[in-house]
């Protein structure tokens, strides 16, 4: 028996649509600037660039349907994103192989404190003070790929407060899903439990207490949050 100095934390997990199971979460990837629009209105060359990543932490998963305002800011941004959940990983990933490793996906959201990133930025450290705070990333249920299908096109959107705020379609995504795979794979060995965010159309913009947030996307419904 392993004697733990005190009781391990349980292991973040997301709930799976129609069933009582949950994935249980390793670590959670984000790409950057992976929507030509975005790309330009953050100030950036939309042009195929190689992609960078991010990472939030596992415990930043938020299934409650709240979203936290968080401290030390006064600029949270929303930004909608598919999740890609996989289900097996390994090194070296080939991008034909790369589908075969996803179990599937979910509404997400990449909660930004921007005036604090904004800072990191102009000081050339990292993100993760505006980035992977508490309750950052609110994501729904898990929808399975045996039950969606390979999702390569549909609308994504996010509505605050009744209001078209982000408008975009996978068909935009710079670098598509199993090139991001392929792409991650050669830096880190990639795992069951991995969720990477993929990136999010243009559009992104500050929240207040009080707002609802729905976002959707073709395939997997819809998801409202509130900032609490």
């Amino acid at each position: 028996m392993t004697r733990y100095a005190f009781t391990p934390p349980a292991v973040p997990a997301v709930p799976i649509a129609g069933s009582d199971a949950v994935f249980p979460v390793r670590r959670v990837y984000c790409v950057g600037r992976n929507y030509a629009a975005h790309a330009i209105e953050m100030g950036h060359d939309p042009d195929r660039e190689a992609p960078f990543f991010f990472q939030k932490n596992p415990d930043n998963l938020n299934t409650t349907g709240a979203f936290p305002y968080p401290p030390r800011t006064s600029d949270v941004h929303h930004e909608v994103e598919l999740a890609v959940m996989l289900k097996s990983g390994g090194r070296d990933i080939s991008t034909d192989q790369a589908q075969a490793h996803v179990f599937g996906y979910a509404l997400a959201l990449d909660m930004t404190r921007r005036d604090l990133q904004g800072e990191m930025k102009k000081a050339g450290r990292p993100w993760e003070i505006g980035k992977a705070f508490e309750a950052s990333a609110p994501i729904g249920p898990v929808h399975p790929v045996a039950e969606t299908g390979v999702l390569t096109e549909g609308a994504v959107t996010l509505h605050v407060n009744g209001e078209l705020r982000q408008e975009g379609d996978l068909n935009q995504l710079i670098w598509k899903v199993p090139e991001m795979i392929a792409f991650l794979s050669e830096y880190f060995e990639l795992a069951p439990g991995d969720v990477i965010l993929s990136g999010t159309p243009s559009g992104v913009g500050p929240v207040q207490r009080g707002d609802e947030m729905e976002v959707a996307i073709a395939g997997l419904g819809s998801m409202t949050v509130t900032v609490t």
